[in-house]
């Protein structure tokens, strides 16, 4: 071998092989993504993120991986060569030959280091930039437009979103990577593979049959057939890794769900119910996962047995050739080692079914995901407009999923400083006309005009994020300062907490309901909006503190428009005006 024509030979080569796959890689992707569920699903996930125009950066490094990936390629051909060479020169006992070819393979192999190194790291990078734009992308859409909230909605909502966004994003973007380079680097193999098997192959008698390079045919027919039976036998493993991913995550959920009603299940002494139904999602889990094992050892046990009959085919078919001398030892181990890069490459599909099948499901539960939102973001919705300094409602109709009517052809105005307070038996739609009036319901048809500014709701349990009690205090806006915090604290009568506001915790379940309540107080004091809407946010606390916390939010907020939802006769004395909701989609307001 001359190792400088070499590298000649392999620049040309590897220009020649980028420019051609490079070309009918980009027409395959095309013609997958118009012709085929998978492409159009792969294409509306990331199409945009391939856009040269938008992403330059991403096409670049992509190409950047495609040529390494090539050059992966050349390396295995000049190994294969070298094998022919070091071998050679054992057979005719040529000691400087082989030096040479030993100082051949420290280049080589120093070469084949840094390729895989930088391989390595572009993959990684890749991948990693990759799921971060995808993860932006399907969170934005998720929560800009409360998506997470409106899908419960929906017919069909997506199951475990957390699922979805964690962990689904990440296969995504490593399987589609990883899956596409390797079928580029087992095709760009076969075809060098099979040009150098093709020039060590002889004349193969086969039933009386002289074949004229017939190891070359054998080995496709070999791998074709195995392959047409993997498929067969793997198949179902689409199915079931779709599954094991569903099951386990509703598993997770049900776990996170008994935590955070740990105290409820505790007090109804509920745990034989709850671990009975955990232990019921369980055994799903294991009677999947036994299926998985059980078509998995079908699948790889007929791996194992091709890729082992494999190993020894080639020097059964030259060994006659061999021992008669018409071909050196070297040519004979590097007709195996062709041989052999040949079944594998070939083999690909075969032994990375299961990926495939797992690529599929990822895809089938993302775009599952996107279809949520995207449904989500369609659902009807009342006309809502912002503008003036009165809640203006106006033919407002809000019915049930199920088209039983809550509020028919309501019409009703709340000035500021002129409270309403809306009442009503249970289940007679108090808290989803407030859903209505915050755009959450898609159940109802009308008119509502809002005030300018800020609008704050008020539920009956205050949402309480993880961190600092002063986070809690002023959520979603900016912490406040230790002194405003803390007056306000006073305010609300949990003036002995304010040592603690900058203590991080699960103030959810530090805090009793009546001082989550307050501590919401708290927040709507700090906010200072336009409108504000309480739904039962006084039920935990005491006639006392409920007189309280009302005579504060009016002497401090005297031109707020406030609507609150309630069940106590006690409320009515803060609010002058009351809607009466008395069930069909009947009302009284006074």
């Amino acid at each position: 071998m001359n190792w400088s024509q070499e590298l000649v030979d392999s620049s040309l080569w590897l220009l020649k092989a980028f420019t051609l796959t490079t070309a009918i890689a980009g027409a395959v992707l095309y013609a997958l993504a118009k012709s085929t569920v998978w492409g159009r699903q792969f294409w509306r996930l990331s199409g945009e993120y391939f856009s040269i125009r938008r992403n330059p950066r991403a096409v670049l490094t992509l190409l950047a991986i495609l040529l390494i990936t090539l050059f992966g390629v050349r390396m295995s051909v000049l190994f294969s060569q070298w094998y022919n060479q070091m071998y050679a020169s054992l057979q005719k006992l040529d000691e400087r030959l082989f030096w040479v070819s030993m100082w051949s393979f420290a280049g080589l192999a120093s070469v084949h280091v840094v390729r895989a190194l930088t391989s390595y790291y572009l993959n990684q990078s890749f991948v990693i930039h990759w799921r971060q734009w995808l993860n932006e992308r399907l969170l934005s859409r998720w929560v800009d437009k409360q998506a997470y909230f409106k899908s419960q909605y929906l017919a069909t909502p997506a199951d475990n979103p957390d699922q979805r966004l964690q962990q689904d994003v990440t296969s995504f973007a490593a399987l589609s990577l990883s899956l596409s380079m390797g079928v580029i680097d087992a095709l760009v193999s076969t075809i060098e593979f099979t040009i150098i098997l093709w020039g060590l192959s002889g004349v193969l008698e086969l039933f009386g049959l002289e074949i004229p390079r017939g190891m070359v045919f054998v080995v496709y027919l070999y791998v074709i057939v195995a392959t047409v039976f993997a498929f067969k036998i793997g198949k179902p493993l689409i199915r079931l890794n779709f599954l094991n991913e569903q099951l386990n995550a509703d598993y997770r959920y049900a776990l996170v769900r008994l935590r955070e009603y740990g105290e409820s299940v505790a007090f109804y002494r509920g745990e034989a119910v709850e671990g009975g139904k955990l232990r019921e999602r369980f055994s799903g889990i294991i009677g999947n996962a036994w299926a998985i094992v059980f078509r998995s050892l079908k699948f790889q046990g007929f791996n194992f047995v091709v890729s082992q009959t494999a190993a020894v085919f080639p020097f059964i078919i030259q060994a006659q050739r061999f021992f008669s001398k018409e071909i050196t030892l070297g040519d004979m181990v590097q007709t195996a080692q062709a041989f052999g890069q040949l079944q594998d490459n070939l083999s690909f599909f075969r032994q990375a079914y299961d990926d495939f099948a797992g690529y599929r499901a990822v895809l089938d539960r993302l775009t599952g995901f996107v279809d949520a939102i995207e449904a989500a973001d369609t659902l009807p919705s009342p006309t809502l407009e912002d503008g003036g300094r009165t809640l203006d409602v106006t033919g407002l109709n809000i019915r049930t999923p199920q088209a039983r009517p809550l509020l028919a052809d309501a019409s009703f105005s709340v000035e500021p400083g002129a409270p309403l307070l809306i009442r009503g038996r249970s289940g007679s739609g108090k808290t989803t006309l407030l859903r209505a009036i915050a755009g959450l319901w898609p159940y109802c048809e009308g008119r509502i005009r809002r005030p300018d500014g800020e609008r704050l709701f008020l539920s009956q349990k205050p949402y309480l994020p993880l961190g600092t009690l002063r986070e809690a205090l002023c959520y979603p806006h900016p912490p406040a300062d230790d002194a405003r915090a803390a007056q306000v604290l006073a305010d609300v009568q949990l003036g002995h907490l304010s040592e603690r506001l900058d203590e991080a915790g699960d103030w959810s379940r530090i805090l009793s309901l009546g001082e989550q309540q307050r501590l919401a107080f708290g927040r709507l004091l700090l906010a200072a909006p336009r409108a504000a809407f309480l739904d039962e946010a006084t039920s935990a606390m005491d006639e006392g503190l409920e007189h309280a916390m009302y005579a504060l939010v009016r002497a401090r907020l005297p031109d707020l428009v406030l609507v609150s939802v309630g069940h106590r006769s006690t409320l009515e004395r803060h609010h002058p005006h009351k809607l009466e909701l008395t069930g069909e989609g009947r009302w009284h307001f006074a």
